[in-house]
Formats: C-alpha cells, structure tokens, sequence
C-alpha cells in the first residue's frame, strides 16, 4: 500500500557544530535527545553546505539553487521572495505549510517569507531573552527564552494546523548562535569543570595561506560582550586565551543543552499526538563551527568543522534505524530530498539531487563525488578572504582570492601586500585536522591538476560565472 504524503518537521540551528553532539562523538558535551533522533534514523556524516554563512546557507536549503543563483551570497543579501521555493512547491503539492524562528533573510516586501500559510519570525538574529517576533508581519514580544518560545509555538501550530493535510514546518532555533546567552535553568551547567581544548587549539597555521594565519576570528578576538564578565587582570596571553575558551565554550554549550531538552519536547509530542509514524524529522544546523579549532571561533572557512552539517533524519518504517551515511550531500540537496518524499516533481533547476535513493540503500551509479564550495564575502567583521574550493571524500582543494577587509574597507595589514590567489590542498585521509597544506608537494601535483579540472568543471556546472 502507498504511503501518504508525510509530515515533514524540519528542525535547524543556527552554529551548531556536530563535534558538540554526542551522536558525532563529541568530546565536550552529551546531546541525548539528539541522540535518541539519531537512533530512530540516520545520522549523515559527511553533509556540507555550500556557503558557510547563515543567510546564504538559508538560502540555499529554501531554493536547491548555489548563492549565485538565488541571490544570496552575503548576510547583507535579502532574499527575493519571488522566486521558487520549496514551501511554495509543497504548498502547491497539497501541505500546509509554517515557518517559526530564525528567518534572517530579511523584513519587509519581497523579503518577508513567501509560500508559508504562517510566519512568526525573528527581526534579524533575534534576541535570546523575551524576544520580539514578526507574526504574520505584526511585531509582538514574547516572554520567555526563545528555544522554548519556538518550540511552545511549533507545537501550539501542529496541533491547530489543518489535518486534512500534511504539514511542512520549519522550527528555526536562533541557539546557539553569538552572544550565546543560556536559559537560566542551565546556568550552572559545566561550571565545575574544565571544557577540553581540542588538538588543534594551538595550531600555528605554519605552511599555510596568508589568507588562513591572519584573520579575525581567534579566540583572542572575543570581548566581554561575548563573554558577559570582565577580562581577569594579571594572565599571560595563553593563560587569558584559556580563559575566553571556558567562557565561550560554557555558554555555547549550555544554550545547546536547551536545544536538546526542546527537540526531546517535539519528539514526545509527535509520539503523544499519534504523528510519529507519518512524520519526517530532520534535525541540521545551517553550517558548522569553530570550537577552538584551529584557535578560533566562527565559521566560513572551507575547513571542516566551518563546513560540515550535523544531519539527523527520521522517518519511522522507511529510514532504517540507527543508519550512517558516508554518502557527501549538501544542504543543496535538502529541498530535493523533501520534494522527492512528499511525491512531487522536482523542478529542473534546481541544482541539487535527492539523497532519497541513498537513504532506501539505492545509491545511484553517478552520485555525488565532489562538493562545490564557495564564500562571497569580501569586507566584514572576521577578516577572511574570499575563497572557493571543491571537497571529495579523499581531498580538499581551496583557492583563496584575494585579501580580506574589514568593515571599512581596510585591508588586514598582514595581507596587504601580498601575491594572489593562494591555494591550499588537504589529504583527508593522512591529516582529517587539515594541518598539512601539500599544495606544493610533488607528490602531489597530479592530484592537484586533476583536482582543478574538476573544480572549474563544477564552477561551470552550477553557473558560477564569476572570478
């Protein structure tokens, strides 16, 4: 007998890196409920996005279409509203559909949401503590922390939602995004110990771009702001590094912890409400994270805790419990995948592929071999340079453009006299830390030429036109 349609609950972050989720084997936090959704599908272990930046990656996941294309390549980008979407594709295929949280596409004409039967939304980042939220274009304040606000309100929709359809929702948590600001009931967590650094904590970025050992985005960069204390007097530069470490690391850990209770919160009442058989639940984060890594905190690198997705998919008698795929998929592929489940046409341009066949062990003879990347911005607060790059599931190849300015338009006085574009090769299979930059190696120069090849073969192949 055919399946109906299914229910799709669609569940994302904003910075949650996987190496912060016990399922991923972190070494620094425990993620039950995350966990328990692993276990009731499959978690993916190599899902990348496209463009490691929030808004873009927003982008990409509403269109199946690269930045370039849906015109979103910076945070300073709205998006067009106009265009195709994925709600607007199940909303003519027959679901109901609602987007609650996290927008950060922007306000206001073409930039409020479109193909959505309800909106509640955050201005811009929105705010940790009693926030005030867009409902259907009325600003209203809310009391509370917003995890549970956006959970309380998803839940509060599915229940009044029309049950004669299906439902398509995005519940968009802002946690654990910048100034990481915890629920007061997790205050106290991991206050008592030390959060280990990671092995790369201290890396010297020897033998590597300039456009990678000159940034701004070391944990030597986070203020008191970010931190909620003042600075302690009388510490060396390491000893004050460690502790910005603990802070930061204490609070984006604690804000994950009510991400984690909330998602246990949606999977008992998908049980309780009799949905869970008929329900797809996807748990991502809209791009990865820099947990010290490599000295720093932020993203949009092309390395791989800033590139890789947490991706956890449920879908009780069609998902095989407790499966792992090694398969590369993209955040370019979700709105394929979805279309692809609630049996309707994918459009043909859109420039991602369904991973259904993979997750029902049909793996296609041509899948994906190769990943795309690339980041646009070229002035902003963190001083990367713009780059593109292909990843496999053997190598990484980066090409670093040009140097990096801040806001202003200034360039980082440490690159600004030097040669470009740079370029980076990794072997992931000798160096998953990504600390031995083997570029010039002539070991390795077939490896780099074929590399190329098949880099500007992919920046033909998705239209990307630019230098």
């Amino acid at each position: 007998m055919k399946r109906k349609q299914p229910n799709i609950l669609f569940i994302m972050t904003d910075d949650h890196a996987a190496h912060a989720m016990s399922c991923y084997g972190s070494k620094v936090n425990q993620t039950p409920q995350m966990d328990r959704l692993a276990n009731m599908g499959a978690r993916f272990d190599n899902c990348f996005c496209t463009n490691s930046i929030c808004a873009p990656s927003r982008g990409v996941i509403l269109t199946g279409k690269n930045s370039h294309l849906n015109g979103v390549k910076t945070l300073e980008d709205g998006f067009d509203g106009r265009q195709q979407t994925l709600p607007k594709l199940l909303q003519a295929g027959g679901y109901q559909t609602s987007i609650i949280g996290k927008w950060h596409l922007g306000h206001g004409g073409n930039y409020d949401p479109t193909g959505f039967d309800y909106w509640n939304i955050f201005p811009g980042q929105g705010q940790y503590i009693n926030p005030q939220m867009y409902d259907m274009g009325e600003l209203k304040q809310y009391i509370g922390y917003a995890t549970d606000i956006v959970t309380d309100l998803t839940i509060d929709w599915i229940k009044n939602r029309n049950k004669d359809k299906p439902f398509f929702m995005m519940c968009h948590h802002k946690a654990p995004h910048r100034h990481w600001v915890p629920d007061e009931k997790h205050k106290d967590m991991y206050e008592d110990i030390d959060i280990p650094l990671p092995d790369t904590f201290n890396d010297s970025h020897e033998g590597r771009s300039d456009a990678v050992k000159y940034n701004l985005m070391g944990i030597e960069e986070l203020t008191e702001f970010d931190l909620k204390e003042p600075f302690p007097e009388g510490l060396t530069d390491a000893e004050l590094k460690y502790w910005k470490y603990q802070r930061y690391m204490k609070d984006y850990l604690k804000c994950i912890a009510s991400v984690d209770d909330n998602i246990g919160r949606l999977l008992d009442f998908l049980e309780e409400e009799g949905l869970k058989e008929d329900t797809i639940v996807v748990y991502t984060s809209d791009q990865g994270f820099f947990l010290g890594d490599h000295g720093w905190f932020d993203k949009r690198y092309m390395l791989e805790e800033s590139l890789r997705m947490p991706f956890l998919m449920s879908y009780p008698g069609v998902i095989k419990e407790g499966s792992v795929i090694t398969d590369l998929v993209a955040n370019l592929d979700f709105a394929e995948t979805f279309l692809d489940y609630a049996g309707l046409e994918i459009p043909e341009d859109m420039q991602g592929r369904s991973f259904k066949p993979i997750l029902e062990g049909n793996k296609p003879k041509d899948w994906l071999d190769a990943l795309y990347y690339r980041y646009w911005v070229y002035e902003g607060e963190h001083g990367v340079s713009p780059h593109y790059g292909i990843r496999t599931l053997d190598y990484k190849l980066i090409c670093y453009l040009k140097e990096a300015r801040d806001f202003s338009g200034n360039c980082l006085k440490e690159v600004e006299d030097k040669e470009w574009p740079q370029w980076e090769l990794f072997d992931l299979r000798t160096d998953s830390e990504e600390l031995d930059n083997v570029y010039d190696d002539v070991r390795y120069q077939d490896v780099v030429k074929e590399l190329k090849r098949r880099l500007f073969e992919l920046k033909e192949y998705y239209q990307d036109y630019e230098d």
